[in-house]
Formats: C-alpha cells, structure tokens, sequence
C-alpha cells in the first residue's frame, strides 16, 4: 500500500474535464479504513487540496454520500450520523436506536467524546432535548456504554429477571416498561441470552412477542433491536438492510450508514444471514434496488 499512489490515482481521477467515478470506486473500496485516513493526509501534503473537499465538489447525491462515508474515520462516522438523526429535519429515531443498541461500551465512549468535542454539546443533553418519555430513557441508558461486558451467567438472577420480565408485562394489567429497560439495557449479552430461554418457559412466548403486544413505536423498536443485537447482530443488520429496501422507494440513510459502517467488521455475516433469512443475496437485492455509481460502490461494499 502506498498513500502516494493512491493520493495521485484519486487527484488524476478527478483532474480535467469529466470525474472517473470508477477510478475512485475502485482506489477506495480496496483500502481499508485507517490508510484511507493516510491517503487523506497524503493528498493534502503532496497535492496541497482538501481531499473531502475536492470530493464533495466532483461527486452527488447518494454516491457522494457512501464516498464521503469511507473517507470518514469510524467513529466520526457514527457521531456525524447521530447529530443528523438528532438535529436534522426532524428526528431520525431508527438511526438512534441503530446506533446506540448495536455498538461496544468502548465505541459509544469514543462516540460521547467526539461528540463532546464536535458539537460542544453532550450527545445525552442532545437526546434529552430532542426524544421524550420512555424511549428516552431508554437512549440515555443506552447512550451511557454502561452495560456489563462480562460472560457470567448468574443462574438465579436470570430465573428472578425473567420472572420481573413476565409480571412487569404479560402477568399485569398495563405494563412496567422501565423494568424492561433496567434489564435489557444493563445486564450482559450471555445472562440476557439466559433470561430470554427463562422468559421463554414461564411466559410461553418470545420475548420478543410479548415486546410487541406490550409496546408501541419506539420505545417497541428500541428494545426490540437491543434484543435483536443480542442475540445476533448480522442478523438484525441484514433486517434492517432488507426494510431499507423492500417494497417502494429505498430508504438510502440506513441502506448507506449500514453499508458504511459494517463494511470492515461483520459485511460477510450479515450477507450470510441475509441469504439465511429472505432467501435472497445481499447483492442482488442492492442490484435490484440502486442505480448507477451508487449501486457499484454498495455493491463493492458488500463484495460476493
């Protein structure tokens, strides 16, 4: 790898009359994330221009997206799409609950900081102001990276949980969501697991089911997708890559920021579950549904 060639290839794919939109497909897509960031340095130090800059005035709409997406460092990635989804034309809860019910303790650590130091405001202060009642409690819980990381399983606790589970919603009359979220959102992935077989037994129904019949809109798809995570990651990434594009019109910021920000971490088991799930590949469900650069590039992105 050398960020020279690559920073020259990028210039000379841009220069003159007209952009070599496949020259920057191809030059982006082989490099992983931190020597893109080189590449970008480099540009700036041999080229004297501002790469993103130079990009963004070359390239358009959904294609510009996912290649200003790549240039842009994991994190900031995921910070930057949370401002949008908190202070954009309207709030974007599914990227919200995407976002902070899918990533580590540690990456939502470093998504408070940079958050911090981007926007001078806390992400938590921007979710308070911008979402309301349970589901917000359930976003600052999240938000926090608080959750127990360990692998023990506390066989009595997951028997007491599952039991809160069951009075706090199919027992009673009206349900005690808090008590769902105090334990969905803080116990660690092996004892929740647990709790979910436990639920299973005493309820006579998945957890899962008895989240819908109990709840409603985002608070309903907040747990849910923190269930979901835990159980199976690529399989809840390759859902929501599957609701992004069935039926009419794309929703391209999920369909994108999907794409994006599990390309170098889990793309070859979310196109496995993919496949496992709908029967379908992956890559031809992005053929069938985008157009242009903007398919080659996710197509690239997805790789089989």
């Amino acid at each position: 790898f050398s960020a020279e060639q690559e920073a020259q290839a990028l210039r000379k794919a841009m220069k003159g009359l007209g952009t070599d939109e496949d020259a920057i497909i191809e030059t982006l897509t082989k490099l992983n994330v931190s020597q893109r960031q080189q590449v970008l340095i480099t540009y700036k130090s041999t080229i004297g221009r501002d790469l993103i800059d130079d990009l963004k005035s070359e390239l358009s709409g959904n294609f510009e997206r996912v290649i200003i997406g790549l240039m842009t460092p994991t994190t900031m990635y995921d910070v930057h799409e949370l401002r949008r989804a908190l202070k954009g034309a309207g709030t974007d809860e599914g990227c919200l609950i995407e976002i902070l019910a899918s990533r580590t303790n540690a990456e939502i650590r470093h998504i408070n900081e940079n958050y911090k130091l981007q926007y001078g405001s806390t992400l938590e202060d921007d979710i308070v102001s911008d979402t309301s009642s349970l589901f917000r409690r359930v976003l600052v819980s999240l938000a926090t990276g608080n959750r127990d990381e360990g692998t023990f399983v506390d066989e009595a606790l997951a028997q007491q949980d599952a039991q809160a589970l069951y009075e706090a919603g199919e027992k009673k009359w009206g349900t005690d969501e808090v008590q769902f979220m105090s334990i969905l959102c803080t116990r660690n992935r092996c004892h929740l697991l647990r709790v979910f077989d436990v639920y299973r037994v005493i309820a006579n129904k998945d957890i899962t089911d008895s989240i819908k019949s109990e709840m409603s809109g985002d608070l309903e798809d907040a747990l849910l997708a923190v269930v979901k995570c835990m159980r199976n990651k690529p399989a809840y990434f390759a859902e929501r890559l599957y609701k992004s594009m069935k039926g009419l019109g794309t929703d391209d910021s999920t369909l994108i920021r999907v794409m994006v920000s599990r390309a170098e971490i889990d793309m070859l088991y979310i196109r496995r579950e993919f496949l496992a799930m709908y029967g379908k590949s992956l890559h031809s469900f992005i053929k069938g549904d985008c157009s242009g650069d903007y398919r080659k590039v996710l197509l690239r992105l997805c790789g089989g």
